[in-house]
């Protein structure tokens, strides 16, 4: 045991880079790099399943990269350590929704030594392919000598913008192989640049041209940090568009009490269609904007002048024609497009848009008022009281959404400010709950930490309760509220919109929790507190005496459609 491994030197890398947390679910082939971590200052967080283990990570990242945008010695690195193949595919699900928010993550799984794999023994399978459509970049450390370059790169890879998950795999002999190597440096991240010049100017003469601009801004503004979502403010201001998050959006890119600020774009076709009718758009850091399903027409009019700013090569152009296309950091780039405009916008022309943005902002509004209200003379509360009562009690919260049906009456009821909220970009089932886990953890890092919420619908909550166990283990402060409609919710929507028809034509098979699931029972069985509550009025006073305690309480609150 005095001989200096592979394990050790990839635990002693992680340590080098900052890393304080792995996690994860251990198997046979990862047992060098457990006890590493066991001989480390890293902690080893226990999930009881693989996608758990990811889902943390990916929850603990995403609040880490908001704590970086402010302190620079922070990584905000999440690494999950998964089994071979069978705990690799466990951990996909949530593998694939940090790709879509854009999560930095290293996730590693063992594999066996390289010298056995003809003999395909148990629990055999290609890494590499299963991981590949989900990562920034998937390798295989095959010699001991590699680690220092291959796991610097992997953790460069995934912090550098578009930032994402990258894979590593562990083989048993190369973990187990000695070595005198050391980790190497890992050097400063870069962002994407100040992005081309020629390009920002003629994204300026198109919005000097324009009469009345829109703004959408999507996650990769918030990605960029706080002085990110401060220059969509600025361009906003300077431009006099009027602003929308895009479909799905899952982050917090321009502060909602803006006067600017009109609403998130839903994934409804006509109303995505509505909101998006400009003569110019600004597509700002989007990746997301698009519909579940199939639309009929087109969501932007082929006459309408677009503007796309991005990080991300990939998503310049990628579902409407680029008129002018700026490829950097979205925070650089939409603070000199400010300045530029500035200089060119007198404030006649910017008072003329602001009439217009007044307008519209009124109609949409009067629009989205009634989302998530539901049926009156229930006596549960509906999706709209819930989240008044949630706000009035935890107005300052750090919301971690996996509320899929009850998201859109949070987004247009609560005004959330820049690094508050994140949800589940990705859409499958099974972040939210393991993600407010991985919140909590990092929350728990700060000197002043925030209250976490988890809002969690009951489909989604059932998907991973056995979260609740790391959360209690590690004695985490967490609030996880539930708003329980004893269905999937989203299922019978779709059903409507792909096949149409009325509610009551349908026998839903498969999506009714009939009997339901004892909620507050599974709760406490994992070790949480859980409390049922099935009157609107109790909700308010339930969410502060949880938040008053410490440990996690999970409130299972009926609520109808």
């Amino acid at each position: 045991m005095s001989d200096y491994t592979g394990a050790q030197l990839f635990v002693d890398a992680l340590a080098d880079y900052g890393v304080t947390h792995v996690f994860g679910n251990p198997g046979t082939t990862e047992l060098p790099v457990v006890h590493a971590l066991a001989d480390s200052e890293i902690e080893y967080v226990l999930g009881l399943h693989e996608d758990i283990a990811v889902g943390m990570a990916g929850g603990y990242a995403q609040t880490r990269r908001y704590h970086a945008h402010h302190d620079d010695s922070i990584i905000p690195l999440g690494v999950a350590n998964l089994h071979l193949a069978p705990g690799l595919a466990h951990g996909l699900g949530n593998l694939y929704a940090a790709k879509v928010a854009g999560a930095p993550l290293l996730v590693t799984a063992g594999n066996h030594s390289s010298d056995f794999r003809h003999e395909e023994p148990i629990l055999s399978g290609d890494l590499l392919r299963m991981t590949r459509q989900f990562c920034k970049d998937s390798q295989e450390i095959l010699d001991v000598e590699a680690i220092p370059t291959m796991v610097r790169r992997a953790v460069r890879t995934a912090l550098t913008p578009p930032t994402g998950p990258v894979f590593l795999g562990l083989p048993l002999d190369t973990m187990l192989a000695e070595t005198d190597a050391s980790p190497e440096r890992l050097g400063p991240i870069p962002t994407a640049g100040d992005g081309d010049a020629a390009s920002i100017e003629r994204a300026a003469d198109l919005l000097v041209e324009a009469d009345a601009p829109v703004l959408v801004v999507g996650d990769h503004v918030a990605r960029a940090g706080a002085d990110a979502v401060a220059a969509a403010v600025d361009l906003a201001e300077a431009s006099g568009a009027r602003v929308h998050g895009e479909i799905l959006l899952s982050e917090v890119d321009f502060p909602m009490d803006h006067e600017q600020w009109v609403s998130p774009i839903p994934p409804d076709e006509d109303l995505a269609r509505t909101l998006l009718s400009a003569d110019t758009v600004v597509f700002a850091g989007c990746s997301t904007n698009t519909t579940l399903t199939r639309h009929e027409g087109d969501l932007v009019a082929s006459d309408t002048t677009c503007i796309h700013l991005s990080d991300a090569i990939h998503e310049i152009g990628k579902n409407q024609p680029a008129d002018a296309a700026v490829i950097g950091d979205p925070g650089d780039v939409m603070d000199e497009l400010a300045n530029r405009l500035r200089e060119r916008l007198d404030d006649e022309r910017k008072e003329e848009r602001l009439d217009t943005v007044r307008s519209v902002k009124e109609m949409v509004e009067g629009q989205l008022a009634t989302m998530g209200e539901g049926d009156e003379d229930d006596p549960r509360a509906s999706k709209a009281e819930l989240v008044d009562a949630l706000e009035a009690a935890a107005s300052d919260a750090y919301i971690v959404d996996e509320g899929i049906t009850a998201k859109y009456a949070m987004l247009t009821r609560w005004p959330l400010q820049p690094e508050q909220y994140i949800s589940n970009k990705g859409g499958g089932l099974g972040y939210g709950l393991p993600a407010s886990v991985g919140a909590a953890l990092a929350e728990s890092q700060r000197e002043s930490p925030r209250d976490v919420v988890g809002f969690v619908g009951d489909g989604s909550y059932l998907y991973y309760p056995h979260s609740l166990y790391t959360a209690a283990r590690y004695d985490l402060d967490l609030t996880v509220v539930i708003p329980d409609n004893r269905n999937y919710r989203i299922l019978k929507d779709n059903t409507l919109d792909v096949m149409g028809g009325e509610e009551d034509e349908y026998d839903w098979q498969g999506m009714e929790f009939d009997p339901p699931v004892d909620i507050p029972t599974n709760v406490e069985s994992h070790g949480a507190r859980g409390q049922l509550i099935e009157s609107p009025g109790e909700i308010t006073s339930a969410v502060g005496e949880a938040l008053g305690r410490g440990g996690p309480d999970v409130l299972d609150v009926l609520v109808h459609d």
